[in-house]
């Protein structure tokens, strides 16, 4: 006997909220129209983090992120590292750095092992500066993905983690994937 079809809750989202995932049709593939929602969950919170941050703060998530690193790294980082963990280019590492090095968030100082290379460090005001916005940014994450019962929530995070490890296994294992 046939399945019907799988109807949407009544409160799913309208033509003009619906975004990435008005990409995929119901006869696309399960994999597509899983990945364009998880692009879309992600682009949403996203979306609103950004939002709240430069409402309440004044500051970009770039920022935000820029300064989340250097909090985890109270050692410090080199600019470069900065840069791959960011994923951005060495010249965004330093307009950013510059900017908040005048700001007072930050301070600069040259590398022991290379005077052509500088460390990256939080001040005193870059480390309560961040930490106060953090505590916010953690609740608002929290609100958001408030929804979700908690089981529900650790179950979603081990399947992602899941996909994760998955995906990491095929990139080993070069651009056409693990040999057949």
């Amino acid at each position: 006997m046939p399945r019907p079809p799988r109807r949407e809750p009544a409160h799913a989202l309208d033509d003009a909220r619906i975004g990435l995932e008005a990409r995929a049709g119901a006869d696309d593939h399960a994999a597509l129209r899983l990945w364009l929602r998880l692009l879309a969950c992600s682009t949403q919170i996203e979306t609103e983090i950004r939002k709240r941050l430069r409402s309440r703060f004044r500051i970009t998530l770039s920022r935000f992120d820029y300064l989340a690193q250097l909090h985890r790294h109270p050692e410090g980082l080199r600019m470069n590292a900065l840069s791959r963990y960011l994923m951005v280019t060495g010249g965004n590492i330093t307009g950013l750095t510059d900017e908040l090095e005048k700001e007072g968030l930050v301070s600069r100082q040259a590398s022991p092992g290379d005077r052509r290379a500088f460390v990256l460090q939080l001040t005193a005001a870059g480390r309560e500066s961040f930490e106060r916005m953090a505590a916010e940014h953690e609740r608002w994450v929290v609100e958001l993905l408030g929804g979700l019962k908690a089981a529900d929530r650790r179950t979603l995070h081990a399947l992602l983690g899941t996909l994760r490890m998955t995906i990491a296994e095929r990139q080993g294992a070069g651009p056409a994937g693990p040999a057949a």
